[in-house]
């Protein structure tokens, strides 16, 4: 973990203010402090990083997923990296093998997939494609800020809905109601459904944890107007960090009087360059509990930052695992959540044509 001198106002809007070298990297330089406050110095003085953005041709657009505890068979990421800057966020160790750092660059520098929907239309038109439930923005938030020029993601909705296909998505920004105009219909015909997610009703929390999403007022709001649209939705609580984000019930419960009907959690995984990247930023933000939260972590990943096993690695294991598993079991039944499981209908799909429109029969 890196000593470098980093104050709040650095951090200010983003998950984390340094460019922690990646796992990759052959030559680490760290800052190193003279006695003279050239650190605090260059760190008082440095320009906030702009986002930026670059595009690239996709090759291919589906990824197919054969994780055993993962619902979803096939996914499409329109962009890599995510400007929402989630500190926790499990897919930031991507962006080392684009050679960039998986601290700020992950959520600065930005990658779009400028032909996403055109290699997707190609892959549903090969005779061997076999239609499974296609997730969306698995990697990286779909809706995050850039969305609003780029439209990738509505194009692949356009797409989806001319050939019949069912999508899911996760998305913890309110930009997915700009879709509704398809979305609702898709549902109405069973071919969509929207998750939300929603780790802590805590404002202060939220905007330290994900200080580029929506608000949770804003996306218990979003919640409420995907079901008034007939849109079946579900709420996220991923991820679940001990001391941290300690309001489970009071989520669930703001969650079903929005509307959602289904719920699901995960606790938090710390997968390689993601680990440091979070110890630095609870000694920044909450230092007086930093050890008291990682022996925590500790105790669900075997005294380890992360266990990759597929048995335990979204739950956890142990005495702590098994708390958070009942408390949200316990939960979920007083509300009502995972009665009716929500049903997509694989059977309408109409593979593109070879002009890229849909059939008609």
């Amino acid at each position: 973990m890196s000593e470098a001198y980093i104050p709040l106002h650095a951090i200010k809007g983003r998950g984390t203010a340094t460019r922690l070298a990646h796992r990759f990297t052959k030559d680490v330089r760290d800052a190193w402090d003279d006695g003279w406050g050239t650190l605090e110095d260059a760190a008082l003085n440095e320009i906030p990083p702009q986002t930026e953005v670059t595009f690239e041709d996709a090759r291919s657009a589906i990824a197919r997923n054969d994780s055993p505890d993962i619902y979803f068979d096939y996914s499409v990421n329109p962009y890599r990296g995510c400007e929402h800057g989630c500190v926790y966020c499990y897919a930031r160790p991507t962006h080392s093998y684009l050679n960039l750092s998986p601290g700020l660059d992950f959520e600065t520098r930005l990658i779009a997939k400028r032909n996403i929907v055109e290699v997707l239309r190609a892959d549903l038109a090969k005779r061997s494609y076999v239609p499974k439930l296609i997730n969306i923005g698995s990697a990286t938030d779909c809706y995050q800020p850039i969305e609003r020029e780029l439209r990738l993601t509505r194009g692949l909705i356009e797409l989806m809905r001319d050939v019949r296909h069912p999508l899911a998505l996760v998305t913890k920004s309110s930009g997915v109601e700009r879709d509704l105009d398809l979305l609702a219909p898709m549902a109405a015909d069973k071919l969509a459904a929207v998750y939300v997610t929603i780790t802590t009703l805590d404002a202060a929390v939220a905007r330290k944890l994900e200080p580029r999403a929506a608000a949770p007022h804003r996306r218990l709001r979003t919640l409420r107007t995907l079901a008034e649209a007939g849109v079946p939705v579900g709420v996220s609580l991923a991820p679940h960090i001990p001391f941290v984000t300690d309001d489970m019930e009071q989520v669930l419960e703001a969650a079903w009087e929005a509307g959602a009907r289904s719920a699901f959690y995960h606790v938090i995984r710390l997968p390689w360059e993601v680990a440091p990247l979070f110890k630095q930023w609870l000694e920044l933000h909450y230092p007086q509990r930093a050890g008291r939260i990682m022996a925590r972590i500790h105790e669900m990943r075997g005294g380890k930052d992360y266990d990759a096993n597929f048995a335990t690695r979204m739950k956890g294991s142990g005495l702590w695992s098994d708390l958070v598993r009942q408390r949200f079991e316990k939960a979920s039944k007083r509300l009502g959540f995972n009665r009716e499981r929500i049903e997509l209908d694989l059977s309408q799909f109409r593979p593109p044509g070879a002009s890229g429109q849909g059939s008609l029969f």
